[in-house]
């Protein structure tokens, strides 16, 4: 069998001293991220600060939105706009009940909160003030988002202090990408701009479908979702998760199931489908680990529950922790995956491992182009339920954060920056 090469960690760069380099206002040190309260977001930018080497050095600020009551209904709106209603339904409910006007945290979750739940509130000006003071001391300013809601704060950001930030936008933005230094984004994304999808849309409707343009040379296209997975990862999980996984039978076969999106939809009939496949290998399989997704539908997980659980081989990961994400990763010897999830997808594809999509079929528009070049360049193959587990396939794993990480080092290169951890 082929070795399979994952991609490494960053190292730190060896050379002279930075005043013999361009000086220490040329060198970006650190990095802010931008979240949006999605972990499948968030992840991303921290797994291309981590591949640019500054994974130890960044802080984490997050766009957040009311919740509670009708503004689950109002997450269609701009984020300020929906601050603003918030307030004002809010300052009805003082008139009207009497009731006290409780500032917002500017913390999420609150003062009392520890770790993530007390991220500070993204806020422009704060941002823009530390870029500005702190860079004849610290050097420019990495700033990374991802995710609709943060699209407005970042290219405030890159507006407000051009000269003491580069700003990244991780997923397209749809429209004026000339707001971010850089946009990284799949290559899907652009799927509404080709001729298939062209024939899929009504012509009086082409106007309004985004984006209107092919990628410019800012923007970076990957094939699936950046992530934290490489080697260095991996090795850690493995030891990580030694105890647990080594005694296993071989070969370990993880599935993991995710949920119905509007691009690939699915329900009990899938999960009947699945349970019947996974039945049908199970004689070429030592061990099945099946993890749900918090997402995923109670009609779904029920079937597989009702079907699996009691056979001996098979382990179904109850949601507690910790998470056994990780260890799934390092010690898996193939994985069967639900077509919805690009994240989950694009993380087994980089280990080199076999990886099983059931539910392709399903998915349409923009998810149907990213399966068909997955399966082109033979990262994945559909579960069938025909399946011999124990005879394994390999190819270049995907490395899509590394790829980007080099692109970001071009660009600010071209700039006259570098990334020093």
């Amino acid at each position: 069998m082929r070795t399979i090469r994952l991609p490494e960690p960053p190292t730190p760069t060896m050379g002279v001293p930075e005043i013999f380099e361009g000086g220490a206002y040329s060198v970006i040190r650190r990095a802010v991220v931008i979240g949006n309260d999605s972990p499948l977001s968030e992840n991303q930018s921290v797994g291309l600060v981590r591949a640019l080497g500054l994974s130890d050095k960044h802080v984490l600020y997050r766009v957040t939105r009311p919740r509670g009551g009708i503004n689950e209904w109002l997450h269609w709106l701009p984020v300020s706009l929906h601050k603003k209603l918030d307030y004002f339904f809010r300052l009805i409910r003082i008139y009207s009940r009497g009731e006290k006007l409780v500032p917002l945290p500017f913390e999420n979750g609150g003062g009392g909160s520890v770790g993530l739940a007390s991220v500070l509130e993204a806020d422009v000006k704060l941002i823009v003030t530390m870029a500005r003071q702190t860079y004849e001391k610290d050097g420019p300013l990495l700033v990374v988002a991802s995710g609709r809601d943060t699209i407005s704060i970042a290219s405030s950001i890159r507006c407000l202090a051009s000269e003491n930030v580069f700003v990244i936008q991780i997923q397209h933005p749809r429209s004026q990408l000339n707001r971010f230094d850089l946009v990284i984004t799949p290559r899907h994304d652009f799927y509404p701009l080709t001729p298939q999808a062209q024939k899929q849309v009504p012509r009086f409707l082409h106007s309004w479908i985004t984006p209107r343009e092919p990628p410019d040379r800012h923007v970076v296209l990957t094939l699936g979702a950046l992530h934290q997975i490489d080697s260095a990862a991996l090795r850690s999980a493995a030891a990580a998760w030694h105890d647990e996984f080594a005694p296993l039978p071989k070969p370990l076969l993880v599935v993991n199931i995710g949920w119905p999106t509007s691009h690939c939809r699915y329900a009990a009939d899938l999960a009947k489908h699945l349970t019947a496949s996974l039945l049908s290998i199970l004689a070429s399989c030592g061990t099945v680990r099946i993890s749900f997704s918090s997402r995923t539908p109670e009609k779904v997980s029920k079937v597989i529950v009702k079907e699996l659980a009691d056979n001996p081989k098979i382990y179904i990961w109850d949601g507690q922790e910790p998470n056994p994400h990780m260890g799934h990763l390092a010690w898996a010897d193939a994985f069967v995956i639900t077509a919805d999830s690009v994240s989950l997808i694009s993380e087994a594809c980089s280990t080199g491992k076999p990886v099983y999509v059931i539910g392709a079929e399903r998915c349409k528009w923009k998810l149907s182009d990213f399966h068909k070049s997955l399966r082109e360049r033979g990262v994945v193959r559909p579960f069938t339920g025909s399946e011999d587990i124990a005879e394994s396939w390999s190819y270049p794993p995907l490395n899509d954060t590394a790829e980007a990480a080099n692109r970001v080092r071009e660009a600010l290169f071209e700039r006259g920056w570098r990334v020093r951890p």
